[in-house]
């Protein structure tokens, strides 16, 4: 590091608790650069993301029978109905998850038979996807919820067939043996606005079911649903955190 880079700082501070660090000081290393996004395409992954789904192939999923079924369209992937669920051939943990995804322009259904989809962090714990726009259903099953315990903070879910970004933020249970240390949490940034704030989860995500822990690894593939809807996923990455 040349002379004029190193960095101003104090070393006759009080010393930081738990750290070997003072207040301000210079020796504390730096935080590694990451290039962001271009400022004209925000949702772009940043230089140190792991792209799992870029719009031309789904050569890094696979699904039942060893496939991934689903349509590939022009940067996007659709859930072709009755092929079942998909998910990454790479386990993934803690970290950012962005997703973004679209419900058919094509009104069908109602309630939870409209564009309804999820995301499923390490195949276990469900974020939401459905078509709430005008479309009321159940609090813990709409766009946005802890499928089954967390509604979202609002309903920020666009209109049919614009597309709605997820950013989530994950940091999964930790186990002692059979003994749950500390409960999985979760925070979901949906089209920009948090509606789920470092929640505390109850457990893995049921149907009709209360939630519960059994030890499980802390990494696992990202799943993406199979509901029998044509929703359609773009532009998936993840940052390990």
């Amino acid at each position: 590091m040349s002379e004029n880079l190193i960095p101003d700082g104090f070393t006759d501070t009080p010393q930081l608790p738990g750290t070997p660090w003072c207040v301000h000081d210079p020796r504390r290393p730096l935080p590694p650069v990451v290039a962001p996004a271009p400022a004209d395409q925000p949702y772009a992954p940043p230089s140190d993301a792991e792209v799992l789904f870029d719009g031309r192939d789904l050569s890094g999923w696979t699904g039942r029978d060893g496939k991934a079924a689903w349509k590939l369209g022009d940067g996007f992937m659709e859930v072709v109905p009755k092929t079942g669920d998909i998910w990454t051939k790479r386990d993934l943990g803690d970290g950012h998850y962005h997703i973004e995804w679209s419900a058919p322009a094509v009104i069908e259904g109602r309630s939870q038979g409209r564009g309804n989809s999820g995301v499923f962090i390490l195949r276990q714990y469900e974020v939401q996807v459905l078509d709430n726009y005008q479309n009321p259903t159940y609090a813990d099953g709409t766009a946005g919820a802890i499928y089954g315990q967390f509604p979202p903070l609002v309903n920020a879910c666009r209109a049919p067939g614009e597309w709605n970004t997820y950013d989530i933020y994950w940091f999964g249970p930790r186990f002692e043996g059979d003994r749950l240390v500390s409960p999985a949490r979760i925070t979901v940034v949906f089209n920009n606005i948090p509606v789920q704030i470092c929640r505390e989860l109850m457990g893995p995500t049921q149907y009709r079911k209360i939630a519960s822990y059994r030890p499980h690894p802390p990494t696992g593939p990202l799943q993406l649903q199979d509901h029998n809807n044509p929703v359609r996923y773009r532009n998936i990455w993840y940052r390990p955190l």
